[in-house]
């Protein structure tokens, strides 16, 4: 009885463990099916990636001079590193029209005489299909007629004013002054001068004897005229010059209520230790010292810098879609490297050249520098120095220069200037965080 019982219990058990197993070899089938499709995937995503990130062919060459050593060496350095990383990028994402960027550039040593055979060079015998560059006005302003004659296009860095010598439409700045021009480079400061109370009233200016300081100094004598300041003294010195204590001593023997300056890095050392060393104490002190954009220059002064107001084109209170990624990859490079190891002042310029540049590129499907011009004058561009569009001139359509000062400044800390609370924004309005110390002389 027990025994025909369990028979059909054990055929039961029998039947249940046969589904079971069909069951559970369907769903593994279909578990297995699912793994090889999805690595099947996997696989070819993998391959689109790689072939994204692989491009072929020639490379595309990218040509300029660049100061590596010399006057404003400090600077150039930092925009070669941003355009290496500009270049790495574009390289990661595809290249451009699937072809791998190079870049060729050599040293012009800071040197304006350099550069025209460095742009002959490029085009004739490297035979670049794009160029960029050069940095600094007095770079950029020989190299015009070379690429002027050989109708290129090129994107110049930090560069003032030089398309109102050439009127070429081809010609780009990558420098937020508009084409307000020159007065752009010092409208703040003395905008913020005729805001004091009493106002001050004359002027003493000195700049190097070399494109960029004259012309940044013309801009100054323009705003100071406009603004009711009586310009006092006037004075240029040779680019090469390294003894600036006489120069500062007439400018002290002058009794002008504000200094400005426009000066190159070596050039703005000697001068504010020259200035210090005798006491000078006018209302009002600084200008377009771009040796002050340099952090590693910044660092050396330390306390001499306090209460001066310079011109900035960059500071760390912009916060542009892609920028910190590409201030931490520039970090990276410049460790160990002796060279500024934040990049503010420079590094977002170099590396939206190389934006701008690629996105005419893509957008025209071409290397006619006829067509990237004409694309470039038409479009707005989003980029790690923000957003922005050229006038015809080639300069910015909108300014966006700004004046901060130097305050409470220590000596031997380079980590003070990493978030610029040590230099807070003065001018303009829009930008300004926070309040001046005047006269010059305050606290120090």
């Amino acid at each position: 009885m027990s025994l025909t019982n369990e028979q059909p219990d054990a055929r039961a058990g029998t039947n249940i463990d046969a589904q079971t197993r069909e069951e559970f070899m369907t769903v593994t089938l279909r578990t297995l099916w699912g793994h090889v499709l999805a690595a099947t995937a996997m696989v070819f995503l993998t391959l689109s990636a790689a072939s994204a990130q692989a491009p072929t062919g020639d490379p595309i060459k990218v040509g300029f001079s660049m100061s590596l050593t010399g006057a404003v060496a400090p600077n150039g350095q930092q925009l070669l590193r941003a355009l290496e990383i500009w270049r790495d990028d574009v390289n990661a994402a595809g290249g451009l029209l699937g072809r791998p960027v190079e870049l060729i550039h050599y040293d012009d040593q800071s040197s304006p005489a350099n550069v025209p055979a460095i742009y002959q060079k490029l085009l004739s015998v490297d035979k670049v299909d794009l160029l960029l560059g050069p940095y600094a006005t007095n770079m950029a302003a020989p190299a015009m007629p070379v690429i002027m004659q050989a109708g290129k296009t090129t994107i110049s860095m930090l560069a003032i004013g030089v398309n109102r010598h050439f009127n070429y439409d081809r010609y780009f700045s990558m420098v937020p002054i508009s084409s307000e021009g020159v007065a752009a480079f010092s409208r703040g400061f003395f905008e913020l001068a005729a805001a004091q109370n009493p106002k001050p009233v004359t002027v003493a200016m000195v700049a190097a004897d070399a494109e960029f300081a004259r012309t940044a100094a013309d801009g100054a004598k323009e705003n100071a005229k406009k603004l009711g300041f009586k310009v006092v003294y006037d004075r240029t010195y040779p680019p090469h010059n390294t003894d600036f204590a006489p120069i500062m001593r007439a400018v002290q023997a002058a009794n002008a209520d504000i200094v400005f300056v426009a000066a190159y890095p070596p050039d703005t050392v000697g001068i504010i230790r020259s200035a210090h060393e005798i006491g000078l104490k006018p209302k009002m002190f600084g200008g377009t010292m771009i040796g002050l954009l340099a952090t590693p220059l910044k660092v050396q002064l330390g306390p001499l810098t306090n209460n001066l107001v310079i011109m900035e084109s960059f500071t760390p209170i912009f916060k542009f879609d892609g920028l910190q990624d590409v201030l931490a990859k520039y970090r990276e490079k410049a460790k160990g490297q002796k060279i500024d190891p934040y990049g503010y002042g420079f590094v977002p310029f170099g590396y939206a050249a190389g934006q701008i540049l690629a996105k005419a590129v893509t957008e025209t499907k071409s290397l006619d520098h006829d067509k990237i011009a004409k694309y470039i004058h038409a479009n707005t561009f989003d980029t790690v120095a923000g957003p922005l569009k050229f006038g015809k001139d080639g300069e910015w359509a909108e300014p966006r220069t700004v004046f901060s000062q130097f305050q409470n400044v220590l000596p031997n800390d380079v980590a003070q200037f990493r978030d610029g609370e040590k230099q807070p924004v003065l001018w303009p309005e829009k930008y300004r965080n926070g309040t001046m110390i005047y006269p010059y002389s305050d606290g120090k």
